[in-house]
């Protein structure tokens, strides 16, 4: 969990007194955000929109101070992406959250129904209570997070990696400016003013039952630390092993494209592909152009006996390097039996994030469908669409790979729980 504590600040300290003050304000805050209008708390998503508009500049120049020690520090060039902005991003980050803005009010009606003895029975979805965000690097998340708790009627506790601690705290300027042109209380959208470690345990520990749901977003050591640590649930997954299956149906013209798209498009994101999968019967042809293809674009290729049969020029993979989240121009390669292969082959070495299938055969596709596990399928299309807003979600502050009811991109729909309400005329129950 490097990333989180390892560079020096003149951040201030903050006591466990204060972190539970912060906490408990939180709390209460949001439970007057879970009774305002779904109108308010757009209007509220809409002034931090407007407000990050106004603060370009302030923000790169904090920006600018959290690079400078990353770059210092020696953050992999994967992480230095994930840290950096600039006005184009910016510029995504508005489009991102009016976007949110417009989505339905999660806190709504969500079935309704009678029963034979008369009772009128609704499901009304309603707010977790306030989510503890504990993320790395990318300071974009403190608004994702913001927003999308704001949208559904959450409190939010933010807690970002030390290396964008200047960068996370002028954009959450712009949220409590924006909280406050609406009328919703400052305190419910809060930030750990601190870089220090300790912060990370009170958080997990639940600040005394002010905290609902962890969610964690960041490297390996970070989830790992969450999922071992959390006395509350937790959304998250702790990698994205994903994987392309070129099937034997496949457009070769296509196959190549998804194929570097999803790996390199942007590597040291959770929803680059590890691994290509290529189907035996199409090995001979498709498995030299794909892979010199990657070569082309400066991917280094790990590969199974099948594979560099065919494609000598490639290293041999170890047992590690299938389960391995590389977030780097670095891919395995392997040859599989058909479809059937290629599901084996991910129930076995897949984290449960996101799979493609590239295939012109509906049945090999409904098959790959049905059979794989994991929280984002796609058919014909890269797996760097594995993303809230991609989806049409306006953004998520993460991607679940559990069971809970928040599975995939986590966005303003799944954060909320439901109650009954039950509507009678005088029945007893006999």
């Amino acid at each position: 969990m490097a990333n989180v504590t390892s560079m020096k600040s003149n951040a201030p300290d903050i006591s466990r007194d204060s972190l539970l003050m912060l906490a408990r304000e939180a709390r209460e805050a949001a439970k007057s955000l879970a009774l305002t209008s779904g109108e308010t708390r757009t209007q509220a998503i809409y002034a931090i929109a407007n407000e990050v508009t106004g603060r370009v500049s302030e923000i790169l120049e904090s920006n600018i101070k959290d690079m400078s020690a990353a770059q210092e520090s020696g953050l992999s060039e994967a992480k230095l992406d994930r840290l950096s902005l600039d006005e184009k991003r910016l510029e995504g980050f508005v489009s991102a959250l009016k976007e949110i803005a417009v989505l339905p009010d999660p806190l709504r009606v969500l079935a309704s129904w009678e029963r034979p003895n008369g009772l009128q029975i609704e499901r009304m979805a309603t707010p977790l209570g306030v989510i503890g965000m504990i993320y790395e690097s990318r300071p974009g998340v403190t608004l994702d997070a913001a927003c999308l708790c704001i949208k559904s009627g959450n409190g939010a506790i933010l807690r970002g990696g030390s290396e964008s601690f200047h960068s996370n705290r002028a954009l959450h300027r712009c949220v409590v400016a924006g909280l406050e042109h609406a009328g919703l209380p400052r305190a419910a959208i809060a930030l750990v003013p601190t870089r220090e470690r300790r912060s990370v345990s009170e958080m997990l520990a639940g600040l005394d039952g002010c905290i609902d749901v962890i969610v964690p977003r960041g490297g390996r050591s970070l989830v790992e630390l969450v999922w071992d640590k959390a006395r509350v649930p937790v959304f998250g997954h702790l990698e994205g092993v994903c994987h392309v299956y070129v099937d034997k149906s496949a457009r070769l013209d296509m196959a190549c494209e998804i194929v570097v798209n999803s790996k390199l498009r942007r590597t040291g994101i959770c929803g680059a592909a590890e691994t290509l999968l290529v189907d035996s019967a199409c090995a001979q042809e498709y498995v030299s152009a794909l892979a010199s293809t990657l070569r082309e674009h400066g991917c280094e290729i790990r590969g199974d006996n099948r594979a560099r049969q065919i494609y000598p020029d490639i290293k041999a993979a170890t047992g590690e390097d299938w389960s391995k989240e590389y977030l780097d121009k670095i891919i395995t390669l392997g040859v599989v039996d058909g479809v059937r292969g290629a599901i084996e082959h991910i129930a076995a070495y897949g984290s449960g994030h996101t799979e493609s299938i590239v295939s012109e055969d509906a049945d090999a596709v409904a098959q790959f469908f049905r059979n794989v596990d994991s929280a984002i399928l796609l058919h014909n299309a890269s797996t760097q669409f594995a993303d809230g807003g991609e989806l049409g979600m306006g953004a998520e502050i993460g991607i679940a790979t559990g069971k809970f009811h928040a599975r995939g991109p986590v966005g303003a729909e799944q954060l909320v729980g439901w109650k009954y309400l039950v509507r009678g005329s005088g029945q007893l129950r006999p």
